[in-house]
């Protein structure tokens, strides 16, 4: 691995994510804070990170433009809200500025906007950025293909009570994954909670069930079944540390590549591209 200087770009900056990853920025000496952006509205606009953030001054200022801070060889790492990721991602293709999203709840249309920004620099994108959530998705393929249609395959993630959406982009993707292993259709198979009179109806159902209890950072189970046993691939996170070292090694990664949407599967050298 490279040991030059990077440098990174922060979008959300004084969020959860965004403050905690220039925090784990300031304490490795490869890493270089480039720049933080925050929403037009948000009241730290013009102010130096670091006073805002109770770090001390950094020398870095807030922004709502990435135009006026884009810098050849920065990254532009995003932990902020879908509308504001995707028009950065439209801004970021015309700068020649390669991005790392860890943004969730992406609608298909703002994904499909990311796509087109794609071709113009390379970005990684994906609903987790944890390199054992992403290891576990290697994993759950891996079973399910071994398992075959006998196993009823059933997936459960809780998340702290404040997450708005359910469930979760990483069960999301879990099923996602699992279907396809099974050439299913998630949205002919794909059974979201079940109350009252509503047994399994086949193996062919995958079913995906969210919990939002207290602060959990974020656990994910996939479960395969069958009458007389049971197996259960579980990931568990205890630290968002987990999601942004992920952020950071998809930053390294990103550097350089050619233009094209690359997830942690790429990064992590688990894809086999056609």
């Amino acid at each position: 691995m490279s040991h030059r200087l990077q440098r990174v770009i922060v979008s959300g900056c004084c969020g959860r994510m965004g403050s905690r990853l220039i925090t784990l920025l300031r304490q490795t000496p490869a890493w270089r804070l480039a720049g933080a952006v925050e929403s037009p509205t948000h009241p730290s606009v013009g102010q130096d990170v670091g006073e805002c953030l109770g770090q001390g001054s950094l020398g870095v200022r807030i922004t709502a433009d990435i135009t006026s801070i884009a810098q050849r060889g920065a990254v532009l790492i995003e932990f902020s809200t879908p509308h504001a990721t995707t028009a950065h991602a439209t801004t970021a293709a015309r700068l020649r500025c390669p991005m790392v999203i860890g943004t969730t709840a992406l609608s298909d249309t703002q994904l499909a906007v990311i796509r087109r920004a794609s071709r113009r620099i390379p970005i990684v994108v994906s609903p987790n950025m944890s390199l054992g959530v992403n290891v576990l998705f290697q994993l759950a393929v891996q079973a399910v293909r071994a398992l075959g249609d006998g196993y009823d395959v059933e997936i459960v993630e809780t998340h702290h009570a404040g997450k708005r959406d359910a469930p979760s982009g990483t069960a999301k993707r879990l099923a996602h994954l699992l279907a396809t292993a099974r050439h299913r259709d998630l949205r002919r198979v794909g059974v979201y909670g079940r109350r009252g009179d509503q047994p399994r109806q086949s193996h062919r159902e995958i079913g995906i069930h969210a919990i939002r209890a207290g602060d959990v950072i974020g656990d994910h189970q996939v479960i395969f079944a069958t009458p007389g046993e049971r197996v259960e691939l579980v990931h568990r996170a205890s630290s968002r540390d987990a999601f942004l070292y992920g952020a950071l090694q998809a930053a390294r990664f990103v550097v350089g590549k050619p233009p094209r949407l690359y997830d942690m599967q790429d990064v992590l050298g688990l894809t086999r591209r056609r």
